[in-house]
């Protein structure tokens, strides 16, 4: 899936994607957002089966990429770095979340 993209980033580098993603919406006026769609870890509204699925997926990104699953308080670190002011997360599809950031 290519909308999952910034779990396989460290910190470092989705900061530098947000920002370009900050600047292209910038760029065309008032409004726009950035679509994520990712895990969020310690998700209370998940049962424990997906819970351990989320983990699969940590321990799969800290093997084989630089990247990683982030909590909501670490997605919310990226997003500020990246100069977004707003975001709002929604669990859907499981393990899935939407999240949408705000410029």
């Amino acid at each position: 899936d290519n909308q999952w993209i910034l779990h396989n980033w460290n910190d470092d580098e989705c900061i530098q994607i947000l920002k370009r993603c900050k600047e292209a919406i910038s760029s065309q006026g008032k409004g726009g957002k950035v679509i994520v769609i990712d895990i969020v870890l310690e998700n209370h509204k998940v049962d424990q089966e997906l819970v351990e699925t989320q983990l699969f997926f940590d321990m799969e990104m800290l093997i084989y990429l630089s990247g990683r699953e982030r909590i909501e308080k670490e997605w919310a670190k990226l997003f500020c770095e990246a100069g977004f002011s707003d975001f709002r997360i929604a669990h859907i599809r499981g393990y899935r979340s939407l999240i949408e950031v705000y410029p």
